[in-house]
């Protein structure tokens, strides 16, 4: 009779007598909590565009978009959801990096990049989104929110 042996695992969920923190543990929660709220911001975003919205997917120009970040409810949703996506790809990213890649230097090296594409894009994503102006000088009008004719 053979025995079968366990592969030997670079980095467990768990080593015995390990205290502390499990990280592994808080990565897999966040997996599954940022994906249920994920569901929710997404449709929402998608009902809210192409449903709620006259016109539907024909009405989506750079004045409904530019109407729609002037308001701070629809800002800080289209944030969040960007800040969750980011957070959610880079940690399955991480999951990955972490069960296949078996090099310490090389894994080291694809976690940090992982780690400073994910911060670029929160920084750039979350810049845009609190610095955008929806009236433009010298912009046509008839492509501006219908707010900027009163400014």
């Amino acid at each position: 009779m053979t025995t079968i042996e366990t592969p030997n695992y670079a980095y467990p969920a768990r080593s015995k007598g390990r205290r502390g923190p499990n990280l592994e543990k808080a990565g897999w929660i966040f997996m599954r909590a940022s994906g249920v709220v994920l569901v929710v911001l997404i449709f929402g975003h998608l009902a809210y565009n192409l449903i709620w919205t006259p016109g539907g997917i024909h009405a989506i120009d750079f004045g409904f978009v530019g109407g729609k970040l002037a308001d701070p409810f629809w800002k800080w949703w289209d944030v969040l959801m960007l800040w969750l996506a980011i957070l959610h790809g880079s940690n399955g990213m991480r999951t990955i990096v972490n069960d296949y890649v078996h090099k310490p230097k090389v894994r080291a090296v694809a976690l940090g990049a992982i780690g400073v594409a994910a911060a670029v894009l929160i920084i750039l994503g979350t810049l845009i989104t609190f610095t955008f102006d929806p009236c433009p000088p010298n912009a046509d009008p008839s492509l501006l929110p219908s707010f900027c004719a009163e400014l």
